[in-house]
């Protein structure tokens, strides 16, 4: 199967300069690189949104940066998004985004199009033990309830997350490398079947 048509989109629910979720999508996108797999990185620091509010919607309309985010998205075919746990569901910045390019209505598109159409696989590094996998599971709810979008059952945990990686930017476990570099490669294969 030539995946050379797929690209994939990293990026992590947390602006936060030293976030190991924004480590986790940069190295995602690094190993999907090296297996030959169009990837892009991106920080939702690039992309400031104010909280998301109807009234606000209404006044001033949908910011230009949700419709770029939504552009960025719309050209690649699978997305991974490294989702820190915050008290144990998703971040308020990742809802945002979220939230606001759920907003977006394009004529001749059916809503949440650009959720409908990709494939998204879901992963995060967590200071405690569990790996950040209750965050994930909020994560997958608004996604596949609130967006109906198609996400893959395989999740990726990481716990300990300030011993977890290389000064490379690897994780230090080679399972958990290799557990990853198969999610991404199953992301692709699936992005390829959905999109052709």
């Amino acid at each position: 199967m030539s995946l050379s048509s797929t690209k994939l989109l990293f990026f992590s629910g947390s602006a936060r300069d030293a976030s190991y979720n924004k480590r986790l999508a940069r190295l995602g996108a690094e190993i999907a690189e090296a297996n030959g797999l169009a990837a892009t990185f991106a920080d939702l620091g690039d992309y400031p949104m104010p909280l998301y509010d109807a009234d606000l919607q209404a006044l001033d309309g949908i910011p230009e940066n949700a419709f770029k985010f939504e552009a960025l998205m719309k050209v690649h075919t699978g997305i991974f998004i490294a989702c820190p746990e915050y008290n144990a569901s998703i971040t308020p910045l990742l809802k945002n985004t979220l939230d606001w390019v759920s907003r977006i209505r394009i004529e001749g598109e059916e809503p949440l199009a650009v959720y409908k159409t990709r494939v998204f696989a879901l992963g995060a590094v967590s200071p405690g033990g569990m790996g950040g996998l209750r965050g994930l599971n909020a994560v997958r709810t608004t996604l596949e309830l609130g967006l109906g979008a198609l996400v893959l059952p395989d999740q990726f945990a990481v716990p300990r997350a300030a011993e977890a990686f290389e000064a490379n930017g690897h994780l230090k476990s080679k399972d958990s490398q290799e557990t990853f570099k198969q999610l991404i490669q199953k992301l692709a294969r699936a992005a390829h079947v959905l999109h052709g």
